[in-house]
């Protein structure tokens, strides 16, 4: 059949169509592969051309080797300048706007934050031979460059390793200009990359005299002062626009190491790097040898400051409260304000001795490096904070930022958790014979093995497994339902500790591990201080505070903490409070913190120490004052055996003991009788508590009276603008009852104008 539609007439043309389809195909392919070959010869006589050989092939294959690892190179940079940019915002530049006059809390000046746009100097009213200084020792090319000057760099790089020392620096005004305004100090790989594209960025936002302009208002001169203009009055106590060239020179040796070249600090050292700056000047072709030769011979000499001290740690983390306080919309529109805090200043000069005499004394032996301390009311007002141990080397605040873990002063929380089942009280029978939970099995100090005993002297030993223990007890007195087991409730018990934590004051987050009960989870100083506080007040919220009172640049109270602060509610029941004091003061009395003892004042209190030694706590409170102390290194290297009941615990009492003469006494609450006492402030009291004499000062009563005084004259004399005719002689009579005061405005013929 198949060969008879063969034969047919639609057989054969068929068998045609597929025969020119086959030679279509084979033509097709046939020239294609011709031009192919055509093409290709040709691309191949075109590549002919471009061969290089000899010498001249060893730089080709540079150049693209080259071409590869920068394009390499630019990937990553950008996806380094992703989080570099992200530290800006569209309202970046007014985020240093605030003006703020810092007052310690009895009305002295202590310190400024922020810009002065009241009566900050314009920079065309800076004399040249300042920005010449400047510009001469820290960017001198810096009207040439685009933010990043590799030239500059390149020169740096020479002069250093020439000198065998870092004698130049690299950075760009811009570049310190970006780090200043976005970044931190740390010495990071990661810094340095958004450092170079933020100061790219800062170009091309702007123009140059804007971007000198902020350095110098802005940079870290040494002594607690920020700016040119603050600098130029406190070493000189003169303006800006009246510094001569010698004076200048000195300033302008400051940006890179304000520290080292303070001249309140070490004036031959400062006229040293001055000396550098005049040459730098010359090398720049800025000044001539002649023009230097008397600024040479006549070098500046600053005002004597060497007894003078800015509390730098204090004031910048008062400064990020009032900055919150200004982002909330609670202090107007006015940015030049005034703040009276609750600073002590005899009490922060105190502090910062006591941390830098025991790092001195110890801190080799103990391989201790920095220390960190924060000094509280129980009511949460701040008055003293030690951010380490020198500001100008590190302005990183180690009380207030610093994440550490806190060892056994954590384990309040677990017994205060414990009490709060209504289950234990101080005389409660606990095991500290070992447990485990899982393949974890925690040891005491030392090793030492423990059976039965009181609860209070289960804390006062800081016995590690019976803090273990308590968590798992807690967890069965919420546990509800029945077939549980120990993993269970020891989970289950350690978040009740968590709540606790985070209710007294802790804000970080804590992570449920088993060895949370001993402290494992990061904390800060300055939360464990406020945690202890609600101890030491019976149980009230104390959210650490610094501002008292905030006058507007009219002088007009816009904000005060006893009226516009936040609450201070009842967070724990009292009885519990009380019965956790009297657990704590024996670890004063014959515990792990006999070194804190304060003769004559109730002290409570409890020691820190983590694996390897890497941190060393203790926090203590009176019913007047509560302290937290913390020693340890910054990169968290392992001390040389020291202990919570050590270094730290001396040194709260050498703060404690000062802070204590001349007030009156106060137990922490729900421990035995208050006694009214007043710790007299004479030879007695030094001899006692082991302090040098501390000057008399207004108890805090008599501060908050002075205040509410000051208030009335002011808002009499605003009332009485507003309705005695100008010309009219007045005269303001307080009348002051206890802490109340009256106010009564009367003219000159004795008739009553405003009450």
């Amino acid at each position: 059949m198949f060969e008879d539609f063969a034969k047919s007439s639609l057989g054969r043309r068929l068998s045609r169509a597929m025969l020119a389809l086959d030679s279509f195909v084979d033509s097709s392919l046939f020239s294609g592969s011709q031009a192919a070959r055509a093409r290709y010869d040709d691309f191949a006589a075109f590549m002919d051309r471009l061969h290089v050989g000899g010498w001249r092939r060893g730089g080709v294959e540079l150049a693209c080797e080259g071409l590869t690892l920068g394009l390499a190179g630019s990937i990553l940079a950008l996806a380094l300048a992703i989080p570099a940019f992200r530290e800006t915002s569209d309202d970046w530049l007014k985020k240093q706007d605030l003006a703020v006059t810092f007052l310690d809390r009895t009305g002295q000046e202590v310190g400024r934050r922020g810009i002065r746009h009241d009566d900050s100097v314009p920079l065309d009213q800076f004399p040249d031979h300042l920005i010449q200084a400047v510009l001469a020792t820290e960017d001198r090319r810096f009207y040439e460059h685009y933010g990043i000057d590799p030239i500059g760099t390149l020169r740096a790089l020479t002069v250093n390793a020439r000198s065998s020392g870092v004698v130049q620096g690299g950075s760009t005004v811009s570049q310190q200009l970006a780090k200043n305004l976005f970044l931190t100090n740390e010495r990071t790989l990661e810094r340095k990359v958004k450092e170079a594209f933020l100061a790219v960025w800062l170009e091309f936002h702007l123009p140059k005299r804007e971007i000198l302009k902020l350095y110098l208002d802005r940079a870290y001169m040494g002594g607690g002062t920020f700016g040119i203009q603050a600098a130029a009055e406190f070493y000189f106590d003169k303006n800006v626009r009246d510094l001569t060239l010698a004076e200048s020179a000195m300033l302008a040796g400051l940006f890179k190491a304000p520290t080292k070249f303070a001249p309140h600090i070490n004036l031959p050292a400062a006229r040293a790097r001055a000396s550098d700056v005049l040459q730098n000047m010359v090398a720049s072709g800025l000044l001539t040898e002649g023009q230097i030769y008397a600024a040479r011979r006549n070098p500046a000499t600053p005002v004597d400051r060497r007894r003078e001290s800015s509390p730098d740690w204090y004031l910048d983390w008062a400064y990020d409260e009032i900055s919150k306080l200004a982002e909330a919309g609670k202090l107007g529109s006015d940015r030049v304000l005034t703040v009276r805090t609750a600073l002590d200043t005899n009490i922060q000069k105190r502090a910062d001795a006591a941390i830098e005499d025991a790092l001195r004394q110890y801190g080799n032996q103990y391989r201790a490096k920095q220390g960190a301390a924060v000094v509280l009311e129980p009511n949460g007002a701040v008055r003293a904070i030690v951010g380490g141990r020198d500001y100008g080397a590190s302005q990183f605040n180690r009380a207030t930022d610093a994440l550490r873990q806190p060892g056994s002063s954590f384990k309040p929380f677990v017994y205060l958790a414990a009490l709060m089942t209504d289950k234990f009280n101080a005389n409660s029978s606990v095991d500290g014979s070992g447990i485990c939970l899982g393949n974890w099995c925690p040891q005491n100090y030392g090793g030492a093995s423990a059976g039965r005993m009181p609860m209070v002297v289960a804390l006062q030993k800081s016995l590690n497994t019976v803090a273990v223990r308590l968590s798992v007890q807690i967890g069965q007195a919420y546990w509800k339902d029945k077939g549980a087991n120990q993993w269970n409730f020891a989970k289950l018990g350690r978040q009740k500790i968590i709540e606790t934590a985070h209710l007294m004051g802790v804000t970080t987050p804590l992570p449920d591990t088993v060895s949370l009960p001993l402290g494992a989870g990061d904390v800060k100083v300055i939360d464990m201080a406020a945690s202890y506080a609600v101890l030491a007040n019976g149980g009230r919220k104390a959210k650490p505070y610094a501002a008292i009172e905030i006058r507007n640049s009219r002088d007009q109270v816009i904000y005060r903490r006893d009226q516009d602060g936040s609450p201070s509610p009842q967070i724990l029941p009292a009885h519990k409070v009380a019965e956790m004091n009297n657990m704590m003061k024996e670890v004063i009395s014959a515990g792990t913190a006999r070194a804190a003892q304060l003769p004559g004042v109730t002290v409570a209190g409890k020691t820190g120490t983590t694996n390897a030694y890497r941190d060393a706590w203790f926090g203590g409170y009176t019913g007047n004052y509560v302290g937290t102390i913390w020693f340890g290194n910054d990169d968290s290297t392992s001390m040389n055996n020291m202990t919570g009941g050590s270094l730290p615990a001396r040194t709260w009492h050498d703060i404690m003991a000062y802070a204590h003469q001349g007030i009156e006494l106060k137990n922490p609450y729900g421990v035995g009788a208050v006694a009214p006492t007043i710790a007299s402030a004479g030879s007695t009291t030094r001899g006692d508590l082991g302090a040098p004499q501390r000057p008399a000062t207004l108890s805090r009563k008599s501060a908050e009276t002075l205040g509410s005084i000051e208030t009335m004259f002011s808002t009499a004399e605003q009332s009485v603008g507003r309705q005695v005719n100008s010309g009219t002689s007045y005269s303001i009579i307080p009348d002051v009852t206890g802490t109340t005061a009256k106010k009564r405005v009367r003219s000159a013929d004795g008739r009553t104008l405003f009450e």
